[in-house]
């Protein structure tokens, strides 16, 4: 009996560790507040649990373990790089990164 209670405390924790918790970004391959010298520039990262990825208030594709990979042109000047993300119940989370070029 304890054995199938303790399946079924592990299940219920697999099954709701996504609500649990929520959706993170990370690993994003951008330093705030540095100066680049081109202004094209590949952004990577991830965020896990996302079924919704932004990036400057556009869509972009994340594969199942989470990756993305996208590339933008800066403008001559202050830039502010926005990348949004949400999970499948509704939790968010924002990083804003400010770039000189």
């Amino acid at each position: 009996m304890s054995a199938f209670l303790l399946f079924i405390i592990i299940y219920a924790f697999f099954r709701t560790k996504d609500l649990i918790f929520g959706v993170k970004i990370k690993e994003v391959n951008i330093v705030d507040g540095t100066k680049v010298t081109d202004n094209i520039m590949k952004i990577t990262g991830n965020a896990k649990n996302a079924v919704n990825l932004t990036l400057n208030d556009r869509v972009i594709s994340v594969d199942q373990k989470g990756n993305f990979d996208e590339t933008i042109a800066l403008l001559s000047g202050y830039n502010i790089i926005s990348i949004k993300a949400q999970d499948e119940f509704g939790n968010n989370d924002e990083k804003n990164y400010k770039l000189m070029y």
